[in-house]
C-alpha cells in the first residue's frame, strides 16, 4: 500500500535536480482536497454550505456557497505553503499575486476550477476540483504577471483533478503517465489505487448535453447520430452518459473509454468551457493516458491563450472517437 505522500517523495527522488517545490504544491492540493471532501460530505447536514452565495463570477455564472469555500480553501493552503508565486481561479476576476518574499521567489503558478459541477451539490451528484501548474516566465524575485498564466497547455508541468463521489480520488500527471489515488477517510490518506492509468483507444460512451441539440453545429449533430446508429462492426450504438460535471464525465471515460463534448452553439458561440482552468489540464491528462483533446480543429494543448477566462469548444477522450468527431466537423467545414 503506497500513499500519495510516499509516491510524491519517490518520484522526486528520480530527479536529482528537484528542489521540492512541486512536491510541496501537490501536498497543498492534497490538504485542500481533504478539507473540501469533508465539507462536501457534510452538505446534507448543514445549510451553511448549500445553495447559492448570492454573487456571480466574472463569467456571469451564479456562484454556489461551496464554490467560494473551495476557492478560498485552495488559496489559503497555497499561501500557507509558500510554493507558488500566483493563483488564478475560474471564480476570481483576475489572478492573485502572492506578493510576499516567499511568493516572489517561488517558481510556479497554479490555475484551478476549485469546484467543477458545483450546481450538482444540492442534489448529491459528483463534483470535482481541477488544477494546472506552470513554471512562471517572469523573473523570480518579482511579482507574477498576467503572462505567467497565459501559457499554452504544452508548458504545463503538472495537472490533475479530484473527484468527490462514492469515493474521493485524486488523479494527476507530471508528464510521465497518469496515476490515481483513492482517499481512505479512516486513515486520512490518499492511497495509490490506479497506477499508470490508460484511456482505451475506442470507447462506448459519449457525453454531451443533448438538451442543447438544436443549438449545435451540424457536424456535431451528425456525430451524435453516428453514435446512436446500430453497427455491430463498431459496437454501436454507444451509450449516452452525461453527468453535468466535467470531472465526473472525464473520469468515467478515462477508465471505460468514451468522448466528452462541449461544442460551440448558438448559445455559446465560442464554447463554454475555460481553456486555462478546464481545457488544458484535462487535455494534458488525456494525452498522458493515451487519449486526445481538440477544439474541433487544433490540439487544445497548442492553443495560445489570449485572456484569463478564455472559452473554447472541447472534445476530449478516446483517440478514435475524438478523431471521428473531428472528421464530421471537417466534412461540414469543407461543404
Amino acid at each position: 500500500m503506497k500513499t500519495l505522500g510516499e509516491f510524491i517523495v519517490e518520484k522526486q527522488a528520480e530527479y536529482p535536480g528537484a528542489t521540492g517545490e512541486l512536491s510541496g504544491i501537490l501536498s497543498s492540493i492534497r490538504l485542500s482536497a481533504k478539507i473540501i471532501h469533508r465539507d462536501i460530505n457534510r452538505a446534507g447536514l448543514t445549510q451553511d454550505i448549500l445553495g447559492v452565495s448570492g454573487d456571480e463570477n466574472i463569467q456571469g455564472e451564479t456562484q454556489m456557497k461551496l464554490d467560494v469555500f473551495a476557492n478560498e480553501t485552495m488559496k489559503k493552503a497555497l499561501i500557507a505553503r509558500g510554493e507558488v508565486a500566483g493563483f488564478a481561479s475560474e471564480e476570481d476576476d483576475t489572478f492573485v499575486a502572492f506578493d510576499t518574499e516567499r511568493g516572489r521567489n517561488a517558481k510556479y503558478v497554479l490555475l484551478t476550477d476549485p469546484l467543477d459541477g458545483s450546481s450538482n451539490i444540492d442534489v448529491n451528484v459528483s463534483v470535482g476540483t481541477i488544477f494546472s501548474i506552470y513554471k512562471r516566465i517572469s523573473p523570480v524575485g518579482t511579482p507574477v504577471t498576467l503572462e505567467d498564466f497565459l501559457q499554452p497547455g504544452r508548458k504545463q508541468v503538472a495537472a490533475g483533478y479530484v473527484t468527490y463521489g462514492s469515493s474521493t480520488m485524486l488523479v494527476y500527471t507530471t508528464g510521465n503517465g497518469v496515476n490515481g489515488f483513492t482517499y481512505d477517510p479512516s486513515l486520512g490518506l490518499f492511497i495509490l489505487s490506479h497506477p499508470n492509468m490508460s484511456m482505451p483507444k475506442d470507447g462506448k460512451y459519449y457525453s454531451i448535453n443533448e438538451g442543447q441539440y438544436v443549438t449545435f453545429p451540424m457536424g456535431v449533430k451528425k456525430f451524435i447520430k453516428y453514435c446512436q446508429e446500430d453497427d455491430l462492426a463498431t459496437k454501436r450504438p454507444y451509450s449516452s452518459r452525461y453527468i453535468g460535471s466535467l470531472v465526473s464525465d472525464f473520469h468515467r471515460n478515462l477508465l471505460k473509454g468514451g468522448i466528452y463534448i462541449y461544442p460551440t452553439s448558438t448559445v455559446y458561440p465560442k464554447g463554454k468551457l475555460r481553456l486555462l482552468y478546464e481545457g488544458n489540464p484535462m487535455a494534458f491528462l488525456a494525452e498522458q493516458a493515451g487519449g486526445m483533446a481538440t477544439d474541433g480543429v487544433n490540439s487544445v494543448l497548442d492553443i495560445i491563450p489570449t485572456e484569463l477566462h478564455q472559452r473554447i469548444p472541447f472534445f476530449v477522450g478516446s483517440t478514435n472517437m475524438v478523431e471521428k468527431a473531428k472528421a464530421f466537423l471537417l466534412e461540414e467545414t469543407n461543404c
